[in-house]
């Protein structure tokens, strides 16, 4: 589902994740993350207070991420650990990206469900 192209974008470029509950949007840039090599996406929680909020009620999300050249969408379904390998991956990379002033205190799973294009041109909203 996420093809080289795709994989490029999310792994250089920052995210936007969305997430509804009580027909009210949220969405927070996100810089604590990787891909799986299954396909899936985390995100490290360092403050994501109303993003978990939504997620105990929707577990439905949206990420963006875009280089200026292309960009994509990707939903899926999130899930919340608080532990694990996963978890203890994204705290290894908290403590690099912010110098160990935080820590992430979990870690949200996506599995995508579907990619669309979101790059200008004849491609544009093209589900892949």
């Amino acid at each position: 589902m996420l093809n080289e192209s795709v994989k490029k974008v999310l792994a250089e470029s920052l995210w936007d994740l969305a997430t509804c509950a009580d027909n009210e949007p949220n969405v927070v840039p996100v810089g604590l993350k990787e891909i799986t090599e299954d396909g899936k996406l985390v995100v490290g929680d360092v403050f994501l207070e109303t993003t978990l909020k939504n997620i105990q009620s929707n577990s439905k999300v949206a990420i963006a991420a875009y280089d200026g050249k292309e960009g994509y969408q990707v939903k899926g379904t999130a899930e919340y650990v608080t532990e694990g390998p996963v978890l203890d991956a994204m705290k290894v990379k908290a403590e690099e990206l912010f110098k160990g002033a935080l820590s992430a205190k979990g870690a949200l799973i996506i599995t995508p469900e579907k990619v669309i294009v979101t790059t200008p041109g004849p491609d544009n909203k093209k589900v892949l």
